[in-house]
């Protein structure tokens, strides 16, 4: 039914339409424990509702303005607010359809009245934990559609109670972003009613006589019983104070707020009643022994598979000649989904974490500030993010394959990742603590807490370091011949990773490295505020940790290579290529305006001229000739070219290279280095930002693997070398034996991958000399 969910049927990507009660009280009984069947009407219905008060007389229509002003230390206003929100509501006409459809479906079950829960989905905030005990109580009502209708909307109204607005302003919540739901659900007389909760000292159960609303309203004094939680043998009870309770009343016909303090709301005929228990029943405990028995089985059966932090509200059922227990509420337990696969989605960066997480639902604005240590959820993350990064715990993407930027940035970081999780912000909120598995691709929930938790973070966090102590050469472990290089940006992992086996930096991506000092501004704005020597001078202090932390291994620096769309908090919509796939990007971007490459080659040239000559540099995404013999102009007039040791390569990513590589050759490029993301994408014509199109974004592909292949001949007969930097051999490393028999001269990976990269070259290696040498005694 559109708009209504029935509790065995929802999933975790409804999670936000229909709350939180309903989501975990789903999970309940999914796992096949006991609760009353019953459907919600998500928020979406509300939403419908609220938007046919919109007119220029309702109070409600302009609610985002008045909230925004409205002074809440102010009684008397707050007071008159929202009395006049609740009774635009309460006078308003619900849509008869949808009151149709939730009484034909309650009808079902043949009960004369009904119950209505909220069940909220709130955005989250910055202001800490919500308490919402005793903020929007349940709503009784007989089952028919104009009680229904009337049940509906005193639902709906509680939003816009003064105590409610007051609590959404002082912790921070826009009522608009605010999804409330309502759980329909059959009300039955019960023998008893109450609580069941761990704490430090055991497990504590509450119980009264009746419906539990005596104990909701503080109408009685319920009896308490404390059980120990490894025995299940009754500690000690203690008889309450109980002079009432609640029953089902067939003959009501009208809605009641379930609160005692609402009775402005309520109706001269209620669908409950209240009646007074006989001497004898006040001095008997609510749960007789064996219904005590049952019930400690229940949560004994809870507490082993939800952990240790429980809390349920249950009802014991006049049900035909047996009574039965039901749980009426489960808190928020965040292993509830014990044995549910949380999130699945692509393993982008390999390694464990476990951390809380911290829920972004914009990622077309860039944060100003990510707590330390968490797992960070988002819908995609841009370059323009690196810089708060540094101290994320895990990354989580709803968008992207294993090419897209925040993959590349979490294995640049050494952070693990899990991108193209669907709805992944929908279904994680934020202080929730999580594993991420980036190995397999999962994000599960943590049950872990105290000092086992720390303990294992502390794990998961050595874990994730990289293996900078790579065993020595021994001759155990063969040389190799195909050299090994390292893709790198970040010089705060130098440390981690030049005692690597590498024979230096393969590729040196620019513009991450040049995030962390550009302060989130565009270079641009640097030039203008004219601080052109300052950005000079950091610029060529961040290459120079690189080329004297390698020396005298090669590092190969390619020259920025950004789109517009990868930087959407510094983009001023002044270029029509903003939504490109592509953008105005690489050495294009120079000769239209070569302000920032003319500082870039003086930054490597006061390196060079600092003594090291070990530095180079790569061109990113060459289109033409014409756009290379413009950069190589430029280059010789920074002066690079002096020194003899300077090699000026090309990426070989965009396909036009398969066809003029000779040319580019007679212009002066020195090596050409693989780049499989982009030749990937535009051969198959692919955005790897997609993470649904993984399937069809494949390097094996034939015509990659054909149009590689070919690449690495025309550079053997051209006389210049060939190198693959894409992330090809890290994610399909059974390509590294076609790579060396082509004849491949290095292959530069990401550092977590340089140990398992050695070991398949050498393999590859081996695997040649031994045909070649069969052959030769064949020959013989």
């Amino acid at each position: 039914m559109d708009k209504f969910y029935w509790l065995d049927q929802i999933k975790l990507q409804d999670r936000a339409k229909v709350g939180e009660k309903a989501f975990y009280l789903s999970k309940i009984k999914q796992l096949g424990y006991p609760v009353v069947p019953g459907f919600v009407v998500s928020g979406e219905v509300l939403q419908e509702f609220l938007e046919s008060l919109n007119s220029s007389e309702a109070l409600v229509a302009d609610l985002p303005h008045s909230s925004l002003h409205l002074d809440v230390e102010n009684w008397r206003q707050l007071q008159q607010v929202a009395g006049r929100l609740r009774q635009e509501i309460i006078t308003a006409d619900v849509a008869p359809d949808w009151v149709s459809r939730i009484f034909q479906a309650a009808r079902q079950w043949g009960n004369n009245s009904l119950i209505l829960r909220p069940s909220l989905a709130l955005p989250n905030t910055s202001k800490g934990e919500k308490n919402l005990s005793g903020l929007l109580e349940s709503v009784f009502c007989a089952c028919n559609e104009e009680a229904i209708a009337q049940a509906l909307k005193l639902t709906w109204s509680q939003l816009f109670r003064a105590r409610s607005l007051l609590y959404w302003q002082r912790v921070g919540i826009n009522v608009q972003q605010i999804n409330l739901a309502v759980l329909v659900q059959p009300v039955e007389n019960a023998i008893a009613s109450g609580l069941f909760h761990t704490n430090k000292s055991g497990w504590e159960i509450e119980a009264t006589w009746g419906l539990g609303l005596a104990i909701t309203n503080g109408e009685v004094l319920p009896d308490v019983y404390y059980i120990h939680e490894k025995t299940g043998v009754v500690k000690e009870k203690h008889l309450g104070n109980k002079i009432l309770a609640y029953r089902v009343d067939d003959s009501g016909v009208a809605a009641a707020e379930e609160s005692h303090t609402s009775s402005l709301l309520m109706q001269d005929h209620n669908c409950l009643s209240t009646y007074l228990l006989s001497e004898h029943e006040q001095k008997q405990y609510a749960l007789s022994e064996e219904y005590l028995q049952q019930l400690i089985g229940l949560g004994n059966q809870l507490v082993s598979e939800l952990g240790t932090k429980v809390k349920m509200k249950w009802t014991l059922a006049k049900e035909h000649q047996t009574p039965k227990f039901y749980i009426t509420q489960v808190s928020h337990p965040q292993s509830i989904i014990t044995n549910f696969q949380f999130v699945k989605g692509i393993g982008a960066s390999r390694g464990r974490v476990m951390a809380t997480a911290y829920v972004i639902t914009n990622s077309q604005q860039k944060p100003e500030h990510i707590p330390k240590g968490v797992i960070l959820i988002a819908p995609s993350v841009t370059p323009d993010w690196l810089p708060l990064l540094h101290q994320v715990g895990g990354i989580v993407t709803e968008r992207g394959g294993l090419t897209s930027h925040g993959a590349i940035l979490s294995r640049e970081l050494g952070i693990p990742a899990v991108v193209s999780a669907v709805s992944a912000t929908k279904l994680i909120q934020t202080g929730e603590r999580l594993l991420l598995d980036g190995d397999r691709g999962e994000v599960y929930p943590h049950r872990g807490d105290g000092e086992e938790a720390r303990g294992a973070d502390e794990q998961m966090s050595r874990g994730n370091e990289f293996k900078s102590s790579f065993t020595p050469l021994t001759p155990q472990i063969p040389m190799i011949s195909t050299q090994l290089l390292v893709n790198l940006s970040q010089s705060s992992l130098i440390s981690q990773v030049q005692s690597l086996p590498v024979d230096g930096v393969g590729l040196l991506r620019s513009e991450l490295m040049v995030l962390n000092i550009l302060q989130g501004q565009n270079p641009h704005a640097w030039l203008l505020d004219g601080k052109k020597t300052e950005l000079l001078e950091r610029w060529s202090q961040e290459i120079r940790k690189f080329a004297c932390s390698f020396a005298p291994r090669a590092v190969f620096y390619r020259s920025l290579d950004w789109r517009s769309p990868d930087l959407p908090s510094w983009n001023d919509n002044s270029s029509s290529l903003v939504q490109s796939m592509l953008g105005e990007r690489g050495t294009l971007s120079y000769v239209r305006n070569p302000t920032i490459f003319e500082l870039e080659l003086k930054a490597l040239a006061t390196v060079q001229q600092a003594g090291f000559s070990n530095i180079h540099l790569m061109l990113p995404f060459v289109r033409t000739v014409e756009e290379f013999v413009f950069c190589r102009r430029k280059v010789e007039e920074a002066g690079l070219t002096q020194d003899c040791h300077f090699q000026l390569w090309m990426m070989a990513e965009v396909p036009s290279v398969l066809f003029l590589l000779p040319e580019y050759i007679k212009a002066g490029v020195a090596g050409i280095s693989i780049g499989t993301n982009d030749l990937t994408q535009l051969i198959l014509g692919v955005d790897r930002e997609q993470g649904e199109l993984a399937k069809i974004f494949d390097e094996r592909h034939p015509a990659v693997m054909g149009a590689i292949a070919q690449l690495i001949k025309m550079a053997k007969d051209g006389g210049i070398p060939c190198s693959i930097c894409g992330q090809a051999p890290v994610l399909y490393p059974e390509i590294i034996d076609k790579l060396v028999e082509w004849g491949i001269s290095s292959i530069s990976v990401e550092p977590e991958a340089v140990e398992r990269t050695y070991g398949a070259i050498a393999r590859a290696e081996q695997r040649i000399i031994l045909a070649a040498a069969r052959k030769q005694l064949g020959n013989l």
